[in-house]
């Protein structure tokens, strides 16, 4: 019998899941049997879709095509079996986000259950990190990207952005001072990330143009969030968009520092998920509360 909508199914989920074994699970089969129908499809197509290695699992080129096309006959399909319109729908169904650890905190989380509240028939499986993902082998539906977009396979939609800004507690600038000019950079702590080790300068509007500083400091922290927390702590000075920082600076846990020669520069910050010409409901439906609850200006 012909099981080509099982065989597509099955593919999905292994893609999505990374694994034959996580796969299987959520489908309640073996993984033995998962890998022969992927087996069985690509023997139809004649093509290699996936590259099966002890440790991982890679999409060809093909299995890229094949992937982008299923997942949106997949889409259609659930379209046509709930009998909904785009007009009259509900979104339903599990929503896999994955966010950057401070724009997760800070900006999804404070409007997360006002949207599961609007929205009852859907699920959100939120996921925090600072490290960048790829939505072709990692299994999400939306990345939230803060800074220079790279990937120009994935549809994007702005969000807003978040102007930067240098800041320390109080406790911190009254036992060290407070730098009054970005040369004095280099007689203080400035708290740095372990995933941006090749940055190790701030920009400053000096004079009449832009010029980088270097900095230094006994902290490097693979979150945002672990810097955040030391700035408060008094550990010194950090460079964050303003959306991290806004509660902090309000309650004046921190405040921000040479300001006069702070350059303007800005974060832009997008919604990111795999182009298809027509957008699932649960995912339309979460972008948009994003773009018009969520506060990222600043």
């Amino acid at each position: 019998m012909d099981n080509r909508l099982g065989e597509m199914e099955a593919f999905l989920q292994v893609v999505r899941c990374g694994s034959f074994a996580a796969a299987a699970k959520a489908l309640r089969q073996t993984p033995s049997a998962l890998s022969r129908s992927v087996a069985r499809l690509e023997a139809r197509l004649g093509v290699a879709l996936l590259r099966r290695t002890t440790r991982a699992l890679t999409l060809t080129p093909e299995g890229e095509t094949y992937r982008d096309r299923a997942a949106q006959l997949m889409e259609d399909l659930e379209a046509v079996e709930r009998g909904l319109t785009d007009d009259a729908a509900e979104p339903s169904g599990r929503l896999r986000v994955n966010a950057s650890v401070p724009f997760g905190t800070h900006v999804i989380l404070p409007v997360l259950p006002q949207f599961l509240a609007r929205h009852p028939r859907m699920s959100v499986d939120l996921a925090l990190t600072d490290e960048v993902i790829d939505l072709a082998v990692t299994p999400a539906d939306i990345a939230i990207r803060v800074g220079p977009l790279r990937d120009s396979r994935l549809r994007a939609r702005r969000l807003g952005s978040s102007r930067m800004v240098v800041v320390a507690s109080p406790a911190y600038l009254g036992a060290h001072g407070t730098p009054t000019h970005p040369d004095e950079l280099t007689e203080h702590n400035c708290l740095n990330f372990s995933f941006r080790r090749s940055i190790d300068t701030w920009p400053f509007r000096v004079s009449a143009g832009v010029s980088q500083r270097p900095i230094q400091g006994n902290f490097f922290g693979n979150s945002g969030e672990v810097v955040r927390l030391m700035a408060v702590g008094g550990a010194g000075l950090a460079r964050f968009g303003r959306f991290h920082v806004s509660a902090d600076l309000a309650a004046g846990r921190l405040v921000p520092v040479l300001e006069p020669f702070n350059p303007g520069d800005t974060e832009e910050i997008h919604a990111l998920y795999v182009g298809h010409a027509r957008l699932a409901l649960r995912i339309r439906a979460f972008v948009d509360y994003l773009a018009t609850h969520a506060t990222v200006e600043g």
